[in-house]
This record gives structure tokens, sequence and C-alpha cells, in this order.
């Protein structure tokens, strides 16, 4: 059974934009599956067989020249085919190509290089809360194969699996050589200060590697969509400010497995990370979804040295829009978004918290669920 995506609207518009779209995104996100769905009448080319993989190596030219709508999987196996693509396209600009990769165009430099101005580039996420249901993903993780497969997997059993391949396979074909046991280790202490400040020289001197290794290892997680650097907000604002970016694994089925948490809610709430879990998942989910409709939104924190802190910045469609993540409501939260949204000149801020109900708390300060503050900004959640 295929289970729709809240992003076919969004491929579907840069398919009719560019002569080539780059799909990308975390391995097992869905993309094959969503590309076929979204896109019915395209032939499929999957890389990762490697007949296919020989064939297009082989003979790309006569492929290309056969077929006017092609959809070209794990795209970054063959970096030597985009230089062909780019030629192709310029003498059939009637023909439609959509690549899905697993690597950002900044690990595959041949992307962005041979094909500068030719493609769109949208990034799929994990389920959204608008298309299952919001405590299992959180709980689970958003791989739809904990949630749509039939039989369905075991969180259990496929995330353990899942890391092994990503650190013993996947990583190795994209050309970098990194031990896999120093990259679990690292995975390890960044689940354990999820959301804190960056430390490279810490995290190294733990791991018996220096700062620039660390560096490099964060590259590759961030190029291939398992951690995210969430940025300082850095203002002109006459006050010291925290310019280190916070770490966090995207994922929370994957952190939750790296903690040792059971895939239980009530495990989770009982757990010290709950909180850093919590926020992880609130602020992937309003990152995705803001990116639908805005491929210009950036994401942000903002911390000054005196502890002014707000949880996530959002720059959406020319507004910023800071967001405070908490699992309850309290005084605290409100006034210290609202110390926050007092030194960037704010007019308007959110929190996010468990509980149902959405209610403006201050002036100028709605708070409410998750699923209550998405359908407040974005368009896609109506």
């Amino acid at each position: 059974m295929i289970h729709p995506r809240i992003a076919r609207a969004k491929l579907e518009s840069l398919v009719k934009q560019f002569p080539i779209v780059t799909l990308l995104g975390l391995r097992q996100v869905g993309k094959s599956t969503f590309a076929h769905w979204a896109l019915p009448g395209f032939d499929a080319f999957d890389l990762e067989n490697p007949a296919t993989l020989l064939r297009l190596e082989t003979d790309g030219q006569l492929i290309l020249e056969q077929s006017k709508r092609i959809i070209i999987d794990e795209a970054q196996r063959l970096p030597a085919l985009f230089p062909l693509l780019r030629s192709h396209i310029d003498r059939h600009q009637n023909h439609k190509i959509v690549l899905l990769g697993s690597a950002s165009p900044k690990l595959v430099k041949k992307i962005s290089e041979s094909l500068a101005g030719r493609t769109g580039f949208l990034e799929l996420g994990g389920l959204s809360i608008l298309e299952a249901d919001q405590e299992q993903l959180w709980v689970k993780g958003a791989f739809p194969r904990l949630h749509w497969s039939r039989p369905r997997a075991s969180a259990e059993d496929w995330l353990p699996a899942f890391l092994r391949t990503y650190l013993e396979q996947d990583i190795p074909q994209l050309g970098f050589r990194v031990s896999s046991l120093k990259m679990m280790r690292l995975l390890s202490m960044l689940a354990h200060s999820q959301g804190s400040i960056s430390d490279l020289s810490q995290l190294g001197g733990s791991l018996g590697i220096d700062y620039h290794s660390v560096s490099h290892i964060l590259d590759i997680f961030e190029g291939t969509f398992l951690v995210r650097r969430l940025a300082p907000y850095c203002a002109n604002l006459g006050k010291r400010l925290v310019k280190s970016p916070k770490l966090y694994i995207r994922d929370t089925g994957i952190l939750h497995h790296l903690l040792g948490i059971p895939f239980k809610k009530k495990a989770l709430l009982s757990h010290p990370k709950a909180g850093a879990s919590f926020e992880t998942f609130c602020i992937e989910q309003i990152i995705n979804l803001a990116r639908l409709e805005d491929p210009a939104a950036e994401a942000f924190f903002f911390r000054t040295q005196a502890g002014v802190e707000i949880d996530l910045l959002l720059k959406f469609r020319g507004e910023l829009i800071p967001i405070e993540i908490k699992l309850s409501l309290a005084a605290q939260s409100i006034q210290s978004l609202e110390r926050g949204m007092g030194y960037l000149g704010l007019k308007r801020g959110f929190i996010v918290h468990m509980n149902e109900g959405f209610a403006e708390v201050r002036r100028g300060i709605w708070a409410g669920s998750l699923a209550g503050v998405v359908s407040r900004i974005f368009r896609v959640a109506k």
C-alpha cells in the first residue's frame, strides 16, 4: 500500500521548473517509494543494483536518449554521470530527470559543480505529524519502515541494523575511510549530550582524536542527514552571544536506541533526556514543514552568555519566529521566551508543549501542542 506524502506538491512544482530535480534525504526515509508514487510514468534506475550501475556506466548516453522522464536512485554512487546529465539536458530541454541521493551536494561536489543552475533541490525528511501518529513518530522515530511496512518492522531490531549498515557500508561507499567504531562512539557521545553546545576539542579528547578529525566526522554525519548542526543566531545587540552550534541526532528513534531507552512513551518520559528528545522531535518537524513552503527558510537557536535562550528561531518568509519547546507549559518558559523576544525586538512567539489545546498565554505569545503551533504557522498544515 502506498501512503501519500505531503511533499508531493513541492516535488511536482520543482519538476515543472527545472530539467533536473535532486531529491535528498537520510537513507530509508522513503525517497524511492515517494518518487515512484509522486511521478508515475518515469522510468526508474536504481544504482544500488550492480547491473543497473554497470549499464549506466557503459551506456549512459543511450539510456538518457531513450527516455524523456527518468528517476535515478542513489545517484551519488556514479559521480561521473553528472557531467553527462548536464550536456544531455542542454540538448534535450524537454526531458526531465529526478536524482535521488542520501548525501548532500557538499559531500558529492559534482552535483553542485556540474548541474549548477539546472537542478532544483528538495530534502525529504522522515514522516511528518501530518502523515502519521505524533506519539509513535516521537517514540520510535520517523522512518516509514517503522510505521507503514507490512509486517511492521520492529524498532528494537531495525534501528541497530540501519546504523550498522550506515556506518560500515554507506559511509565507505561515499569514499570516506573512517573507523566505524569511532563513528559509533561519537554518535553515542552526541546522544548523551543531545542539544548541547558543541565542544569539538572535548569530544576529540574523549575519543583520542584531534579537533579536526571530529569536525570531519561531523561533516559526514551532517552531509548524510544524520546529525543537525543548529547554528546560533548572531544579532548585533551589544550582548555577548553564544557562537558555537548545537548538535542534534536528527531522528529520535536513533537517539533513543543510542541512549538505550525502550520504545515506549512511559519509559521515554521517565528518562533524563526526555526533554532533549522532545525538543529534537519538534525542531525536525518544524524545519521540515517550513522548507516545504519556503526553501530559503533558516533555523537557529539564540542564547546570550547571561543565559537568555530561545530553543528555535525560525526565519520563515522574511519573519523571525521564536519558538520555545518544553514538555509542559510553565511560567518560567513563558518568561524566558518573553525576555528573548524583548532582546530581539520580536512581537510574536510560540511555545510548544505536550498538552492539547492552543491559546494566547501572554500578549503575542501562543502556547499549545506541536500540531496547534504548526497549523498556526504553516499553510501546508491546514
